[in-house]
């Protein structure tokens, strides 16, 4: 690394204990490991990073939980920025929305958001970092009546490659905007967000576990009600082999289960009622085919939402797979059930079909780069190689992927996808060729075109041609 003219930071490097504050990722199984890395708390800070990169010759990347780890290109070479700006959560209830800085944790806008009696879009884990979802589009329990969450997306601020904040919305840079929202990245460090929210009353939410032997008419009928559910519901179905932990009730952990865990939105006052009979509509007909094992579906405030899916608080090795795929109905469910279901010994923890369809598969006007995903489900493969060895999780991922090749629709949602290697598909070419446009307007040198998620177009290629470096990522 050659030395960078004089600044007002020093990057960590490896073996620093800032640098592993800084590098530390959500899924273990796919490490960072940048020539330097920081965490930024303010605007300031992020602009003079920037510079030192410039100076250093070094590529920027950007993150701030790390979630998304798995989708990420190799950092070696280049300094990596982890955002984890100050100043808290500002809602304004009038306007019904609210102000999130880069590195906020989902759990800190739901709260602020329901002490108005509000909701945001938010993902499955409360862990999860509010910007950079919505960064990849968004994919909520509220969203088939809601949309994709970056819809919601009003104003970004950011720090683009020539140093300048700017704050872009809908009368400003408006071609910024709509590249930040679900365009793959590589387009500057997004310092914060405004973000619409919408009235919720309250909710019914939970999660319903079940014997592996009754996963066969459970995914008939889930798929059933899915077909025609009400928008107010999103819900997704689980095949489950839970790891032999202390913390996992005994009966959940002693062979294949299948879950049901997802959310009903009331949102106004005396719409409880309504969620209840829809929750009913959904979990009588499961209930009837067997008792569950375990079941804390119920009404409750919104901040149970990001409860509902019990997903791991802390990092954890993984390695998985995701598509979007169509109607599953008949052959589709059996097809995944030969593949993953009980008696396949799968090695996976979990195989995931979450519901779409309603607004998530409509084209918002006001929408980002990714403004919906035309799919009925996302399919999502996990596996941990601390309790099985890597090639046979990677194997039944290929195996299911297999299976489910007549219903793939050839789409992706980036904010599930688990490798750099895996097929990705949100956007279409007329799209990555838009963004690109973006990119070279914002970044005519590239500084941050290693932080780009999706493939590139010819212009970009022509203006970077791969060197031997970054050849693996075209």
């Amino acid at each position: 690394m050659t030395a960078p003219a004089a600044t007002d930071i020093r990057p960590a490097l490896p073996g620093e204990p800032e640098y592993a504050r800084a590098a530390a990722v959500f899924n273990e199984a796919s490490p960072a490991r940048p020539a330097a890395a920081l965490t930024a708390r303010t605007v300031a800070e992020v602009r003079a990073a920037i510079r030192y990169g410039r100076t250093a010759g070094l590529p920027v990347r950007v993150h701030t939980t790390g979630h998304s780890a798995g989708a990420a290109r190799p950092m070696d070479g280049q300094l990596l920025i982890r955002t984890e700006l100050g100043g808290g959560v500002r809602v304004d209830p009038a306007r019904r929305t609210a102000w999130i800085p880069a590195g906020t944790r989902w759990a800190e806008v739901v709260a602020a958001a329901a002490g108005h009696g509000l909701a945001a879009a938010h993902g499955t884990s409360p862990t999860v970092g509010a910007v950079g979802y919505l960064l990849r589009g968004g994919v909520s329990l509220y969203g088939r009546r809601t949309g994709i969450a970056a819809n919601g997306v009003t104003a970004v601020e950011v720090v683009t490659a020539d140093g300048e904040v700017r704050r872009v919305d809908a009368g400003h840079e408006p071609e910024l905007l709509w590249a930040l929202r679900g365009g793959g990245g590589g387009l500057g460090v997004v310092t914060g967000v405004e973000l619409e929210l919408f009235p919720a009353a309250g909710v019914v939410t939970g999660a319903a576990f079940w014997a592996g032997r009754h996963a066969e008419r459970l995914l008939e009928r889930w798929l059933d009600w899915a077909a025609d559910a009400p928008r107010e519901v999103s819900t997704s179905l689980r095949i489950m082999n839970l790891p032999p932990v202390p913390e996992i009730p005994v009966e959940l952990r002693s062979g294949p289960v299948v879950c049901v865990a997802g959310a009903v939105l009331a949102p106004a006052e005396g719409d409880l009622e309504t969620a209840g009979r829809q929750a009913d509509d959904l979990l009588g007909p499961l209930r009837a085919v067997a008792a569950p094992l375990e079941d804390s579906w119920a009404p409750g405030a919104t901040p149970a939402v990001a409860q509902a899916h019990q997903d791991p608080p802390g990092p954890v090795e993984v390695l998985g797979d995701h598509l979007l795929v169509g109607d599953l109905r008949g052959e589709g469910a059996a097809a995944l059930l030969r593949a993953v279901g009980p008696g396949s010994a799968s090695p996976l923890v979990a195989a995931e079909l979450r519901q779409l369809g309603g607004a998530l598969a409509e084209p918002d006007p006001r929408g980002g780069a990714l403004d919906h995903l035309p799919a009925a489900y996302a399919v999502m493969a996990a596996g941990l190689p601390g309790l099985h060895p890597a090639p046979a999780i990677r194997e039944r991922c290929a195996r299911l992927r297999a299976a489910l090749t007549p219903w793939d629709t050839g789409r992706t949602a980036p904010g599930f996808v688990e490798s750099p290697d895996q097929p990705q598909g949100h956007l279409d070419e007329a799209d990555i060729a838009a963004v690109d446009r973006v990119r070279l307007a914002y970044d005519p040198d590239g500084l941050f075109r290693p932080d780009a998620m999706t493939g590139t177009s010819d212009l970009l290629r022509r203006a970077f041609p791969p060197t031997p470096h970054h050849a693996h990522e075209e």
